[in-house]
């Protein structure tokens, strides 16, 4: 596996190549909670348009400059399967909470979800063009 830290360095857009080095797609998006220090994987996609697959953090083998190296087979990441968006968390009160607290609770502003990244978007960071001018 990858040094624990280096995968804070990871971003959309960079290569990732099979355990033989034969490039397989581009990370859509970093998993994980950096406060935590805690890497689940990352999704990634084979084309502009394709859906992006999950790629767990056990298999990551090697990260460096612009590069993430997987320890599958080219067999191995066809097998992989498709990345689903997780589900948004939401807190729950105790029981014993207020009327009133319960109450504000419904008026409050639903949690944010992540945004998804637009067609347009992925293009640009699977040609490496995004953020730049």
């Amino acid at each position: 596996m990858a040094d624990p830290v280096s995968w804070l360095l990871i971003e959309p857009g960079w290569k990732v190549v099979d355990g033989g080095g034969k490039e397989i797609g581009r990370v859509e998006e970093v998993l994980g909670d950096s406060g935590a220090d805690i890497f689940d994987g990352l999704s990634i996609a084979s084309g502009i348009v394709a859906r992006p697959r999950y790629v767990p953090s056990e298999q990551v083998a090697e990260i460096v400059e612009g590069t993430v190296k997987l320890s599958l087979d080219e067999h191995g990441v066809d097998t992989l399967a498709a990345y689903e968006e997780p589900a948004v968390q939401e807190e729950v009160e105790s029981v014993g909470a207020s009327a009133f607290t319960r109450a504000e609770q419904k008026v409050t502003k639903p949690p944010e979800r992540p945004e998804q990244v637009g067609v347009v978007r992925r293009a640009l960071e699977w040609l490496g063009l995004a953020g730049k001018r």
